[in-house]
Formats: C-alpha cells, structure tokens, sequence
C-alpha cells in the first residue's frame, strides 16, 4: 500500500514524513490524479440536471488527497530537498499541469458549470456561494474553457512547459548560491565582524573540514559580512559573488530561462485575448490593470526619491571620511550601519542579546492570545521532515484550531528568504470544520554550543511576517478550500503579513519580551526609543529599492518584445535606471535570481508588496488610534482573517475599517 494514497493514520491527518520515502511520490501522483478524474468523470457523465451543489461545490471539494500530497511535496522542495526530489518535481510538475489542464480544459465539465452560471439567479445562493461561482467560472475561462480545441493544446503545452522552466529557474539559483563559499585563513580579514558572527564561520568551516572561517551566499552569512566588515575588498568580492548567482554563464545561468519563461507567458497570454500577461494577471487583482500599478508606483517614487536621495547623501560624507571618492551599492549596509549607530547609537549585535529566538517566538503566540484568543502548545507525536523542525497544536478557548510547523535554520537542502505555506486548506464539509496545518520557513543563524539562536531585529520583523500569513491561515473559517485562508487577491495577500510587523516597533508590546537572554534585563528604554526613531531609517533607499523591483517586473511582463535586441542586464538598467541610487556593476544582475517573479507567485505583481503597505499602515493606524491592544478592532479584523476569499478585498477591508485606505497613512508612516 502507498502510504500517500490513503487518509493518513496520524493525529489529525498530519503528514506521515517518518514513513513517506521519495519512491512513494510517482505512482501516488498517478493514483491520486486517477482518482480525482474519475471523481470529475462521474461529475461530467452524471445525468442529472447541473445544480451548485452537484457541480460546483462537488468540484470544490474534489482531489483532496491529491492537494495535501501536492503540499508535502512542494513543500518539501522548498525546505529539505535533494537531487532526487528535484528529479522527481522535473517529473512530477508536467503530470500536474497535464491534470490540471485537462480539467479546465474539459467541455463538457464547462458547460455544466456555464448552465450553473448562466442560471445563477434561480439559486440562493449565501456571498461565499456566489463567489466560488464567479471564481470557478471565471477561473475555466482564464484556462481556455473557451478556446478551439487547437488552441487548447497549445496552451496547455505553455502550460506544462512554464512549470517545468520555473522549477529549473529555482533550481539554479539554489546551485548557484550553494556553489559559492569564501574560505579565509587570516582572521584580521574578518575585523569589525562581530565574535559571535566569526563562531558561524568558523563552524561553517568545520562542517567543511576546513580550518579558519567560511562565508557562504546564504543570508545568515552574507549579510553580517556586508554590514560590518571593514575589509573593503572583501565586500566587493562577496557582493560580486551574490550578484553574479545565475548570471557568471555557466551551469546554473538563468539568462535565456528569463526570456523563454516570459516568451511562454506572452504567448499565453495572447491565446487567451490580452495585450500581455500582466493584462491577464492584474484582471484578478485589487490594482485591475498595469497602467494603474506603475501610476501608483511612480507616485510612491516621486515622493520618496528627495528622501532616498538625502539619505545616499549622509552616507557618502561617511565614506569621503574613510576616503573613499566613489562610494558603490557594496559599501551601502557598512555605512548605513556607521550612520545607524552614529545617529541612533544602535546596532544589531547590541540589541541580538535580547532577542533570543524562543522568547520571540512567544511574544508572538502571546499577541496572537491577546489579539485573537489563540494558544499554542508544542507537541512531540506529530511527524516532522527534520529534527530543527518543532509542531505546535494551536487552541482557541481550549478547541483544536490548526497545526503549526516552525522551521527556523538554514542547511543545505532549503531555499534561502523565509515563507509561510501549508500542508493542509481548512474547509467545512458536511458539518464538519476541517481545520488547516500551517507551516512558517525561515532562515535564522543557527544556536551555537554557547549561545541560543539570537535574531537580529530584521530577523524580528520577519518572524512577525510570517507569523501574520500564518494567522490568515490558522483563523481561516470558509466554506470551500478554494476561498480559504491566504487564497486572497495577490495583492491583498501582504496585508496580514506586513500588518503584525507594526508591533514590532510599540515600545508598551516590546518590553514584554525583549529581554536579555543571560541577565533578564528589559531592553532598555533609551535602546526601545530609538528603535522607534531608526524605524524610518533608510526608509527612502527601502521604498526606492522595492519600487525597483516592482517596477521592473511590471515591464518584463508588459515589454517582453524587447528581449529580442537586448540582454537581460541592458533591460534591467533601464527599467530600474529611475530608482538606482548607486552606479551599476556591469558584472551583476539581480533578475537571474529574481526568483519571486520566475519561480514564485509574483509575475506582474511585485507591486504587491508596496500596495499591501497602504493598506497596513492604513489598518494599524486605526488600532493606534484607539489602542493597539483594542479587543473591539481585533475581533474586526478577526472577521477579516478569517474571511479568506469570500468576499471582494475592498469590501472586506471597508467592513473592518469603515472606509478604503489611504495612501497618506503610507505617507505619514514612512516620512513624517
């Protein structure tokens, strides 16, 4: 029997990783996606008349097995791959886009769902129901449910070969970081690195069977290195290393995967009768087109340009102190440290101490409690896929509200940055609530034989990050799986995320948990005040930055035509030339592992991030104004959480806070 094709026999149905070995994953796939045609089979070749029920919300609840195996896999990928499990995702991916694809693409299945649409008002239906109906429709359509049957196949050949490009793509931009390691024999190359940051080195080392000091391109590296080291050369030479991942010409190069993947969702795109594939993807969210994103866009650079450009300034009169005449992006996070702590007398390894990973972690179970009633027990008899992982029963008012995975530390087979994901979509079926299992990766520096695992105060905000998608997902109380949880409009997505950052920087919440992990010491009010102050430090070199980025993932999705006569580093400069603050290096390019619009969910929606940021300024701004703690607002934006996809994000968010955001709240927030 293949242990994935069954319910498994686990507390709560959680996955049984101990028993799962990768030859189970192939004919699992194939059993299961078997299963789920004949369930769409019956669905199809019933002869009863086409009703909601019968056809829509039956589709709904279809190929459950198949999802959850879909999410360990994916899921396992990402976070404890192998060569074979990424043979196996080559394998498996064209499977999944072939099923999927022959779903969407089955006439005769549109046409039961078409009569349910053309005949919706003989329903009654709830404003869930009538979503999932405009959703499922809407969603055949987008795959080519109207499409001649030539074009049908062609688009489902882009389709399968756009998975396969993308899991490439990532894959190279993990061989590509992975390859690269700086091995330094004389410690003096290491001065103004903090001690505790040289004891990472030095076990990397070890792990390597080397003798001295090993910095890699994983973040828990490189970026201590770039902000402290005094060694220039050594900067330069990391930053050139970082910012050639993909981009040397060699094995792993992403150049022409760029431009075949964006090829692929330009022909896409025009199959299905818009201008670009960022027409397609914007239709589905909040912003609607292009034009409006790079408008709101280019009003976030005008206003935030004057601010980045002051900030550059400051940082070069510290520089021509050090006499460097032609300061580069690689001196950026030295001398915005200098000047962080000659403003603010503050710097990461001072506040670390009082941030120790555990106690930050319960600072955010306890906000979740007071905010939303939740606690968190750990539990020992629930399978995991690595010994650092840790799996927490979640309770609200003493019932089981969800599972929570937490992998916290960078190794070798895990993707760099940090995510939330899940194993398992809530949803309520024949009375019964099934309730989700929630998964936050990140990649913090490791415990080491005399200290706990201290975060820097960015690895705080990106831990209350990721705990904010996982609320969405562990408070996700709808109907159907489809509109459950984070399965929200891209661009609404961020919200949850990039709110709970906000508490981060309240003096009342902080000194309820930063404190010293060996003396107990609260952080103290002087080093409190000025987190507060240095909140908006950098903020206009951050926002120009993002805006980058947004920008030019908005053009390759808009002007891929002009890929043919340029390379992708002429392209690159051109669209981000506006918000450059620093020369560009003509050895690095940072679209080759741009891996949030080529491997990830972000194609033409980078903007996301920004346009989520109105809307949580916009939110916490409220809970200010009437205490961060209100439990009247909270349970407001409990409703809000709880949601998912229910209803339109505007609607959703104008229930919680009685009118649409403003962009001035951003404004106000990030410039005074």
């Amino acid at each position: 029997m293949n242990i994935l094709t069954e319910k498994f026999n686990t507390p709560y149905h959680t996955a049984p990783f101990n028993e799962i070995k990768n030859e189970d994953y192939l004919p699992a796939f194939k059993e299961l996606i078997q299963h789920s045609e004949e369930e769409i089979d019956a669905l199809v070749s019933s002869s009863e008349e086409p009703t909601f029920a019968n056809v829509i919300e039956a589709l709904a609840y279809s190929g459950e097995q198949l999802d959850v195996v879909s999410n360990i896999f994916f899921n396992l990928n990402s976070a404890e791959t192998s060569d074979e499990l990424q043979q196996l995702a080559q394998e498996v991916s064209p499977i999944l886009t072939e099923y999927s694809s022959k779903i969407s693409q089955n006439e005769a299945l549109f046409n039961k769902i078409k009569k349910v649409y053309d005949e919706k008002e003989k329903y009654d239906l709830n404003e869930e129901q009538e979503m999932l109906l405009e959703e499922t429709y809407k969603g055949f359509v987008r795959n080519g449910a109207l499409l001649n049957e030539e074009d049908k196949e062609k688009l489902q050949k882009i389709s399968m070969d756009l998975s396969l490009k993308s899991l490439q793509f990532g894959q190279n931009v993990l061989a590509s970081t992975n390859a690269y390691y700086k091995h330094i024999t004389q410690k003096e190359e290491l001065a103004g690195i903090p001690e505790a940051i040289i004891e990472q080195y030095a076990e990397e080392a070890k792990e390597r069977n080397l003798e001295g000091w090993v910095v890699t391109l994983q973040y828990p590296s490189y970026i201590p290195l770039m902000t402290y080291a005094e060694n220039r050369n050594l900067r330069k030479e990391l930053a050139l290393a970082n910012g050639k991942k993909s981009f040397d010409g060699g094995e792993f190069d992403n150049q022409h995967m760029i431009k075949e993947i964006l090829e692929l969702k330009q022909q896409k795109a025009e199959l299905l009768g818009y201008a670009t594939y960022a027409d397609f993807v914007l239709e589905e969210r909040m912003a609607k087109s292009p034009g409006k994103v790079l408008d709101f866009l280019n009003e976030m650079l005008t206003k935030a340009k004057p601010y980045a450009d002051k900030e550059i300034e400051e940082l070069k009169a510290l520089a021509k102190a050090d006499g460097i005449e032609d300061m580069q992006s690689y001196d950026h996070s030295f001398y915005a440290e200098k000047l962080r702590k000659e403003k603010y007398d503050l710097n990461d390894e001072e506040l670390k101490p009082y941030f120790p990973l555990d106690q930050v972690q319960d600072a955010v179970f306890g906000l979740a409690g007071q905010l939303f009633g939740l606690s968190f027990k750990e539990r020992s008899d629930i399978q995991k896929y690595h010994e650092d992982v840790k799996v927490y029963e979640v309770q609200e008012n003493g019932e089981y509200k969800s599972l929570l995975y937490v992998d916290y530390f960078p190794r070798k087979g895990k993707r760099a940055g940090a995510w939330m994901t899940s194993y398992k979509n809530q949803y309520i079926k024949n009375g019964e609530n099934s309730r989700p299992h929630i998964s936050i990766v990140c990649n913090f520096s490791k415990p080491t034989k005399d200290t706990p695992s201290l975060l820097t105060f960015q690895e705080v905000t990106t831990l209350f990050h990721e705990f904010g998608h996982a609320l969405h997902g562990m408070l996700a109380n709808t109907q159907y799986p489809t509109l459950s949880g984070t399965s929200v409009k891209w661009d609404f997505v961020e919200l949850p995320s990039q709110f709970l950052e906000n508490f981060c920087y309240e003096p009342e919440f902080l000194k309820t948990f930063a404190k010293h992990y060996t003396t107990g010491e609260v952080l103290p009010d002087d080093k409190i005040q000025k987190i507060e102050q240095s909140k908006n430090f950098m903020e206009g070199y951050q926002t120009m930055r993002q805006l980058g980025f947004g920008i030019l993932d908005m053009n390759y999705h808009t002007k891929v035509a002009e890929l043919e006569h340029e390379t992708v580093k002429e392209f690159e400069d051109k669209y981000t030339k506006a918000t450059q603050l620093y020369p560009s290096n003509p050895e690095t390019a940072m679209s080759p592992s741009f891996s949030h619009i080529f491997q990830g969910g972000y194609s033409a929606g980078y903007y996301s991030y920004k346009w989520a940021e109105v809307l949580d300024a916009d939110a916490f701004q409220y809970f200010k104004e009437n205490g961060i703690f209100n439990p009247e607002i909270a349970a407001k934006y409990k409703i809000l959480l709880s949601s998912g996809g229910t209803k339109d994000p505007m609607e959703l968010y104008k229930s919680f806070r009685g009118s649409e955001p403003k962009v001035e709240s951003l404004l106000k927030r990030a410039f005074g």
